[in-house]
């Protein structure tokens, strides 16, 4: 089932949709191997971390991390083969595919990270 998330990151509200909740096998595969015209990806931990992830065989996406209460830890776009880890510990990571679903949500965070170089 698809859901939606809503969270507050500089003062704007951001709304993210067409999220597939990642379970089981399907944590340790994410966007590895789908195409670009996929859902954005909701993986959810049972204890905070602050483990890397890889962008082995994946497409660019822009990377969220989250904590328990849904505020963003840490962005990246993620967009040349590489590991990758958050500043803090995470609850949540979010995996939004660059593609026309998302352009407003990746807009605005290349737009938030060119401002503040």
């Amino acid at each position: 089932m698809d859901m939606k998330a809503v969270f507050n990151y500089k003062n704007k509200r951001i709304e993210i949709e067409n999220i597939k909740r990642c379970k089981g096998i399907n944590q340790g595969i994410g966007l590895m191997f789908k195409k670009r015209n996929v859902n954005a990806l909701l993986f959810e931990f049972k204890t905070p971390s602050c483990e890397a992830i890889h962008s082995l065989f994946c497409n660019p996406f822009l990377a969220i991390w989250l904590d328990e209460n849904n505020k963003i830890v840490d962005t990246k776009f993620i967009d040349k083969l590489g590991v990758y880890k958050p500043k803090k510990n995470f609850s949540k990571l979010l995996e939004v595919p660059l593609n026309k679903n998302y352009n407003s949500i990746i807009q605005f965070f290349l737009d938030f990270e060119s401002l503040n170089k």
